[in-house]
């Protein structure tokens, strides 16, 4: 199907974005992996477009004291190939590697891929497992939202219409933190149908503290509570008893590639494994 009509501006600066979103009924673009699908089958239909591609304000990856600043137009490319991400945050880069191929990761935005909120994207569930913080623009001012605050519901956040993401800030992690990502997922599309994000520091074997958040699950990504897990060696048998009732907190997607049954099923076998290769990660 053809796109209905819309205008298009190549935005130069930030400024120029905050009051093109003011005006209404406008939509951004940077990699256009997420948008361009919904504009071809009409599921989205905005009468403009703002091109953020070429503002170079809203793309790298920056140490900021303890914390890292990541640009909302940063590529998933850039991702990859950070040595800050690497040392700091490595599950970020292990779910990246899982998204899409080389020619959506060379273009695709991770500040897009948030924004437009699918329920079985990956880095939600990254975002939230890590606690980051969501850093608004609007033409009235700034605001910042908590990743756990800023999924709502399939494909809606907390920002508002004339808002734009401007970046991401990561805290410093758990000293001697282990951090891992598993995901289950649909061939085709490379979504996950289910799959964990945990991450995990341990005293001496056992397990002392645990983040586990979940995507592909339900309406959204949502952190999981598993305090039967705390103080246990991650065994089979202590995770498959404190993972019972993962996907009890959600209502579980039932589709054409998983029933509700099946997909939590996978839910607990991602989040045990992702659990326990974290914990072999641990210092």
């Amino acid at each position: 199907m053809i796109p209905v009509g819309f205008d298009y501006t190549r935005a130069k600066s930030v400024r120029e974005v905050l009051n093109g979103l003011a005006t209404g009924d406008a939509k951004l673009i940077a990699g256009g992996h997420s948008l361009l699908p919904l504009m071809r089958f009409r599921l989205a239909q905005p009468a403009k477009l703002i091109d953020i591609g070429e503002l170079e304000e809203l793309r790298g990856i920056e140490a900021k004291g303890r914390s890292v600043r990541i640009g909302a137009a940063t590529t998933y490319r850039d991702l990859v190939d950070s040595t800050i991400l690497a040392e700091k945050y490595p599950i970020i880069i292990e779910a990246t590697l899982g998204i899409g191929d080389t020619q959506v990761r060379n273009r695709g935005t991770v500040g897009g891929g948030l924004a437009h909120a699918d329920p079985a994207s990956d880095m939600p569930a990254v975002m939230l497992a890590l606690d980051a913080t969501f850093n608004l623009r609007s033409k009235a001012g700034k605001r910042s939202v908590a990743a756990r605050e800023f999924f709502i519901s399939p494909f809606v956040t907390a920002m508002k219409d004339d808002e734009m993401l401007y970046d991401i800030t990561l805290p410093a992690p758990p000293r001697k933190a282990g951090m891992a990502y598993v995901s289950f997922d649909q061939k085709a599309s490379g979504y996950a149908i289910a799959a964990a994000a945990a991450i995990v520091t341990k005293s001496r074997k056992s397990i002392a503290t645990l983040t586990l958040a979940l995507t592909g699950v339900g309406e959204k990504a949502y952190l999981a509570e598993v305090p039967d897990a705390i103080g246990t060696h991650g065994d089979d048998a202590a995770l498959d008893s404190a993972l019972s009732a993962v996907a009890d907190s959600a209502v579980v997607n039932s589709d054409v590639h998983a029933s509700a049954e099946y997909r939590a099923h996978l839910a607990r076998v991602a989040a045990k494994r992702a659990i326990q290769t974290a914990l072999g990660r641990a210092g």
